[in-house]
């Protein structure tokens, strides 16, 4: 079974900045595309960067973070981090990492890491 730990949410004001990581294991993580996602107060969970596998590890951001958010990953230590700048409030929500492709996720999700921005 796959056991997803996610890690460095936090309470941070508009414009900070925050690192999450995600540690994977049970599972052939290289093999996989990863993805970053969120659940807002009210909301859908979205995914909001995914990075594929492989050579050049192209990576893909929904409009709302593109330019403030960066997705990375480390196969060998089976990690994947979401480097997030200029933080605002709109980006309060709980991180999930997953599988990068939304119909096939690893069950069960992660707990989560909580992100609230706020003055």
């Amino acid at each position: 079974q796959v056991q997803i730990v996610e890690s460095g949410g936090g309470l941070v004001q508009p414009g900070e900045s925050l690192r999450l990581s995600c540690t994977i294991s049970g599972s052939i993580f290289s093999l996989n595309s990863m993805g970053w996602y969120r659940q807002g107060p009210g909301k859908e969970r979205e995914l909001v960067a995914r990075i594929s596998v492989g050579a050049g590890e192209n990576t893909n951001y929904a409009d709302s973070v593109k330019g403030r958010f960066t997705i990375t990953r480390d196969n060998t230590k089976k990690t994947v981090n979401l480097q997030m700048n200029s933080l605002r409030p709109e980006d309060t929500a709980v991180y999930y990492c997953n599988r990068g492709v939304q119909t096939a996720v690893w069950q069960p999700w992660g707990r989560g890491t909580q992100v609230t921005v706020s003055s």
